[in-house]
């Protein structure tokens, strides 16, 4: 089981220039050790320590241009300029969300390690980011689009073997591109039926699948894999056509054209991890059982997929029911 590369911490409409300042060391060292607590103490994943400390240090040298030395010296009118700043500069909301969570994450740390002598985010509300529903296949386009990549595969082109066994996994076992891209080969157990993956902050979890994806699983380590296979190929389950492991990049470029083909609505992994999660719900599996599954730290995540469910029962309501 290996980290998948995860290069798209920062979409290039989120790098912005800023004026280059220095940090004093006051709030150099408070920023180093912040990002231990994250890693360390919280357990947060590589990727959001880096976009937590990024933000955090795009503040702080917000803070130091008008007269900031230390993290104390940071108010709720700085903090509030600092996210105007952001604003203006055209950043999404989801990213702006995601920059006053980490800000609150930050003084909150300061406050208990006495940097700070009270919290000027706990003062602020935070901008939510846009309540959209998640893209959910109906059950019949999810069988098509994975009826189609095993039709393709029927020949025993490894390409096509890769690309069924892969959207078999995505959806049979709602796991994320990246979970699949870092699978080794010994993650995997047909005759359980289950794929170990490394999540999100590094979690370990154990997720079940169906006989459809244990097929074109069996399939691709029959005949697909030992066609690609090198000496630089390693543990991976998936492999590129040089034999190295397949990466997230090729996963959504897989999953985008197999949707073209079936004719089924542009999807990318994670939708195929939604329409799992809600085809599970709707089925009538619980919410706990559904949340061990995807691997969601709060059960509030998860609940997002009983309003997809029930929204989309209403439009049904709606369309068929003459009293509507």
């Amino acid at each position: 089981m290996t980290r998948a590369d995860t290069s798209e911490e920062h979409p290039a409409h989120e790098r912005v220039a800023e004026p280059a300042v220095a940090l004093p060391e006051a709030m150099r060292a408070a920023l180093a050790d912040f990002a231990v607590h994250l890693e360390v103490a919280q357990g947060t994943s590589a990727h959001t320590v880096r976009a937590y400390t990024g933000d955090v240090e795009s503040l702080l040298r917000h803070a130091v241009r008008h007269g900031a030395a230390a993290p104390r010296d940071v108010d709720l009118a700085a903090l509030r300029a600092w996210l105007t700043t952001q604003s203006e500069r055209g950043l999404a909301r989801a990213t702006l969300a995601r920059r006053g969570a980490a800000a609150r994450a930050f003084f909150d740390w300061a406050r208990r390690t006495g940097r700070v002598d009270s919290d000027p985010a706990a003062r602020r509300a935070s901008p939510r980011g846009p309540r959209t529903l998640p893209t959910v296949l109906a059950v019949d386009a999810a069988a098509r689009l994975l009826d189609d990549a095993r039709e393709a595969a029927v020949d025993g082109e490894p390409a096509r073997l890769r690309e069924w066994a892969a959207v078999e996994l995505l959806y049979g076992a709602g796991i994320r591109a990246g979970e699949l891209a870092g699978v080794d080969v010994d993650d995997v157990d047909l005759a359980q039926r289950v794929v170990r993956v490394l999540g999100k902050g590094d979690k370990e979890r154990v997720v079940p699948f169906g006989v459809p994806a244990a097929r074109a699983v069996s399939r691709w380590l029959d005949v697909g894999r030992p066609a690609l296979v090198t000496a630089r190929s390693g543990p991976a389950l998936l492999l590129g056509d040089r034999g190295g492991r397949w990466g997230q990049r090729q996963v959504r470029e897989a999953v985008h054209r197999l949707a073209a083909a079936a004719g089924v609505d542009d999807v990318a992994p994670h939708d195929l991890r939604h329409s799992a999660a809600t085809h599970l719900l709707a089925g009538g599996s619980d919410l706990r059982s559904v949340q061990e599954i995807l691997g969601h730290s709060s059960l509030a995540t998860t609940q997002r997929y009983t309003h997809v469910t029930a929204e989309r029962l209403r439009t049904s309501f709606e369309q068929a029911f003459p009293r509507a």
